[in-house]
C-alpha cells in the first residue's frame, strides 16, 4: 500500500527530501536496490525516503532490506515493512545468503557499535565490522552493482586534536592502534580500505564518513547526548551531564542526512570520502540548555563534574567544504528546529 501526506507523519521531511534530490532517482528506475542496516537510525530515513520518491516520480524500484529479524523491524515500522517495494531478507550481515538476481545500487549502513548495554569485546567489534564489509561488497560483486555507498564515521580520524576546530577529509590522523576504546573507528578504516580495493572503473565506491545526528527514530536510551536530552526534557527530567560540559558537537538533521547520502550515492566521486554532518558546533552544556528550554522552558541542567581550568576542549565536528563545493550539499533546518520535529515525532499520537 502507497504512502501519502495525510498519513506519513514525516511527510513535510520526506517532501524536503525529495525536493533536493528529486533529478538524481531517475537512474534508479526499474533498478532493485540492497541496502544493510536498513531497520536503524539511518537505514529508516533511507528507507522512508525511498519508499516516497518511488511512488512520488512511479520509479517502479524495488530495495531488498537485510535484517536479524524481519519480525521485529515489522513491529517497529509496519508501514515500512510491509510496503510492497520493500522485500525482507533475514540474515547476519557477516553471514548471509545472497539473493539472487541483479542490484544496482548497494547501500551498506549496517554497523556494529558498542552499546552501553551490551559492549562486545574490542576484537570482536573490529571483527564484526570488517567481515560485514568483506560479505556485503562480496555481494556487490556478484551481482553487478554499479554503485555502492559505505555509511563510514567520523571516528576513523582519531582523537580530534584541540588545535583544530573543525576535520577536513584529508586529516591523517587516525585512532591508536594499542587503544582497544578504538576498535569501531579502527573498523570503519579497514572497511574504506575494502571499499577502496575493491573499487573497479565499472563499480563505483562512495564513502560517507558520517558525524553526530538529530531526527525522529534516533534511540533515546542509548549513548547519544542529543538523544538522552531530548528523553528527559519529554519526560520533565533535569538533563544529566556526566562530565563537565565542555566537549563540541555538532547535530545535522535526519532529513539533511538522508539528502546527503542519497546524493553521495549518486553523484559522489568514487574512493574520494565526504564528509557528512553540521559544521555548526556547540557545546554540550549549551546543547542540553536548548534542548531544555524547546522541550520544557525553565528545567535545570545538571553538570556533574566541573570544568579544569586550561584542560584542552574536546571536539568531534567535521569540516564539510568538500560535499558543499563538489556536490552543492548544505544544512537546512537548523538545530532548534531539529529538536522541534524529534520531539514532536516523539509525543505524536
Amino acid at each position: 500500500m502507497g504512502i501519502t501526506t495525510s498519513d506519513n507523519p514525516l511527510a513535510n521531511d520526506l517532501d524536503h527530501i525529495l525536493d533536493h534530490t528529486r533529478e538524481l532517482w531517475y537512474e534508479l528506475r526499474g533498478q532493485r536496490l540492497f541496502i544493510t542496516g536498513g531497520t536503524g537510525f539511518f537505514g529508516c530515513w533511507l528507507l522512508e525516503s525511498f519508499i516516497w520518491a518511488n511512488e512520488k516520480l512511479n520509479l517502479h524500484a524495488q530495495a531488498t532490506l537485510l535484517t536479524r529479524s524481519p519480525d521485529a523491524f515489522r513491529v517497529k515500522a509496519p508501514h515500512l515493512a510491509g510496503n510492497e517495494t520493500v522485500a525482507l531478507l533475514q540474515g547476519d550481515v557477516r553471514a548471509f545468503d545472497f539473493p539472487s538476481g541483479t542490484f544496482s545500487h548497494i547501500i551498506h549502513a549496517s554497523s556494529e557499535c558498542n552499546p552501553a548495554n551490551a559492549p562486545l569485546p574490542s576484537n570482536l567489534l573490529f571483527q564484526a565490522n570488517v567481515q560485514g564489509t568483506t560479505k556485503v561488497l562480496e555481494l556487490s560483486q556478484q551481482c553487478s552493482a554499479k554503485k555502492f555507498l559505505f555509511t563510514s564515521s567520523g571516528a576513523v580520524y582519531g582523537k580530534q586534536p584541540p588545535e583544530i576546530t573543525h576535520l577536513p577529509e584529508d586529516y591523517t590522523g587516525a585512532p591508536l592502534t594499542t587503544d582497544s576504546a578504538s576498535a569501531y573507528g579502527q573498523g570503519k578504516r579497514a572497511s574504506e580500505f575494502l571499499c577502496a580495493t575493491t573499487a573497479t572503473s565499472g563499480f563505483e565506491v562512495k564513502i560517507a564518513r558520517c558525524f553526530a545526528f538529530v531526527g525522529p527514530y534516533l534511540p533515546l536510551d542509548t549513548n547519544f547526548a542529543i538523544g538522552n536530552f531530548i528523553r528527559d526534557a519529554l519526560h520533565r527530567d533535569s538533563p544529566q551531564i556526566t562530565g563537565d560540559g565542555t566537549p563540541h558537537r555538532s547535530y545535522l538533521y535526519a532529513a539533511d542526512l538522508a539528502i546527503w547520502l542519497w546524493t553521495i550515492l549518486f553523484q559522489g566521486k568514487s574512493c574520494r570520502p565526504y564528509n557528512v554532518g553540521s559544521e555548526k558546533d556547540l557545546s554540550i552544556g549549551e546543547l542540553a540548555k536548548i534542548v531544555a528550554e524547546i522541550i520544557t522552558p525553565g528545567l535545570p541542567i545538571e553538570i556533574a563534574q566541573e570544568h579544569i581550568y586550561n584542560k584542552p576542549i574536546e571536539r568531534y565536528v567535521p569540516m564539510v567544504q568538500r560535499a558543499k563545493n563538489e556536490l552543492g550539499l548544505q544544512e537546512f533546518i537548523t538545530l532548534s528546529d531539529a529538536i522541534q520535529r524529534t520531539a514532536r515525532w516523539y509525543t505524536r499520537k
